[in-house]
């Protein structure tokens, strides 16, 4: 995500499996693919072919425990760096939730998206991995409204507008065409398209996002019912989104019927007539893989409503956020401190302390809470996936974090945090968490100095 005035959101693993970047590997495909204009089946004769090592391997558990005074001493130096400004974190062995390290881990600060891992491990309490959300269509009233149909919102906005056989901007997505499919076959012939967006209660915009970033591409107002998560322009990264999701759902829905946009509106109230059509969404665990690999902040409030209906709340910001904080104090996860008005982390008003976000994540990596370890799996991985694909690069491949870390990122201006988990050099696996406010130009750089000790510092175990 690019930064504007004040925005932008960018096991024990059973015996925690780790991930290995074979760098030498990568290094060496490089010249023989781009060093010459050469195939590599002109390569010299003798070159010893390339072989990985596997890319998952098991992590010992006698692996010595980092002591509080090793990592308090590796830690001093990248913890002082003046463009972290306002810093937290807080450092935990993952397997016995042992608390190596922490610096001020008890003070409310901005999370900016690392929010997302809160809605991640709730939806994973809540809801089952394979759950799925569904969208219909019915018929209103023939006698008093004949050929009007009623798309009707089930809270997915990644519903898509694109012809059948062209791929969709969000991995297994359901289609808008599908269902028109299915109204033709109902024998309804559609001579106008109502929306019913009446599931989501209470206002669709929260407090501390700032409308610029629906421009910007960061956000849409919450409606029940999006195609392609409000996103003008599907298939471009940096698509701006729309103000008005809901309609346009209507109007996709009509022009796959072959239905004048201009008779589109909105539904007066909720719908009774014969259903005619529904398609489903992807399970929740894709989703949560593309969400939190994207940082997708739509995606992370329909799912946060997801978890305020299985546990009987208000389908809105608010019984969202109690929802989702009310399944993670049930798991143990200390929520002092935490002050939050969305599910997604862009809001300026979020609070949450460091040790917050390590217990959530230690959750997932410890031994008591196995229906949150999948979120170990969603997280991105350090110089490999998502929001961390291009981070942790540099240096020496040997002392680098590439492959070892996975986090969660937050990013909106002069705010960065990471919350993850990672194996050190000994093969001890960590989870941590790290808050920066109000930082300097290289604040980014500052925090994955930080987070990059963890993998190399030994620590005096």
């Amino acid at each position: 995500m690019k930064p504007t005035q004040w925005r932008r959101s960018t096991h024990v693993v059973l015996a925690l499996a780790v991930i290995v970047l074979v760098a030498a590997v990568v290094a060496a495909a490089a010249v023989l693919t781009h060093g010459s204009e050469k195939s590599s089946a002109q390569a010299p004769p003798g070159h010893a072919l390339m072989t990985a090592n596997p890319g998952v391997v098991p992590v010992s558990d006698s692996a010595g425990v980092p002591t509080t005074a090793g990592m308090t001493a590796a830690l001093a130096v990248p913890v002082a760096d003046p463009n972290l400004g306002n810093v937290s974190g807080r450092v935990t062995d993952a397997k016995t939730g042992k608390q190596i390290w922490e610096f001020r881990s008890d003070v409310a600060l901005l999370p900016a998206s690392t929010n997302k891992t809160l809605t991640a491990g709730a939806a994973l309490l809540a809801l089952n991995r394979d759950e799925r959300v569904t969208t219909t269509v019915v018929a209103a009233d023939q006698t008093a409204q004949p050929g009007v149909v009623v798309l009707v919102g089930g809270g997915d906005p990644i519903l898509s507008a694109a012809p059948a056989g062209q791929e969709t901007w969000y991995r297994g997505a359901a289609r808008i065409s599908d269902l028109a499919d299915q109204v033709r076959k109902s024998g309804v012939t559609a001579t106008a398209v109502q929306v019913d967006d009446s599931l989501y209660s209470g206002p669709d915009f929260a407090p501390g996002w700032d409308p610029a970033d629906i421009d910007g591409g960061d956000i849409a107002p919450m409606q029940a019912v999006m195609i392609d998560a409000g996103r003008i322009q599907p298939t471009t990264v940096d698509s701006a989104r729309s103000r008005t999701p809901a309609m346009d759902a209507g109007r996709a829905l009509a022009a796959a019927l072959g239905v004048d946009p201009a008779k589109v509106s909105m539904a007066p109230k909720a719908p009774s007539g014969r259903q005619l059509a529904s398609v489903q969404s992807a399970p929740l665990i894709e989703r949560l893989r593309q969400m939190m690999n994207a940082s997708d902040n739509v995606m992370a409030e329909s799912i946060g409503r997801e978890v305020a209906k299985a546990t009987g709340r208000p389908i809105s910001f608010a019984g969202a956020v109690e929802a989702v904080t009310n399944k993670l104090s049930g798991a143990g996860v200390d929520m002092t401190g935490a002050a939050l008005f969305d599910s997604s982390g862009l809001s300026v008003l979020d609070r949450l302390t460091a040790k917050t976000l390590d217990e959530v994540v230690q959750a997932a990596a410890g031994p008591d809470q196995p229906a949150m370890r999948p979120l170990l799996d969603v997280l991105p991985i350090a110089g490999g996936s998502g929001t961390l694909s291009d981070r942790f690069l540099g240096g020496d491949p040997k002392a680098s974090s590439a492959g070892w870390l996975r986090a969660k990122t937050g990013s909106l201006t002069a705010i960065n945090s990471l919350a993850g988990v990672v194996t050190d050099d000994n093969g001890r696996v960590l989870t941590f968490a790290f808050i920066s406010n109000d930082g300097g130009p290289m604040g980014r750089v500052a925090l994955d100095n930080l987070a990059g000790v963890l993998r190399t510092c030994g620590c005096g175990s």
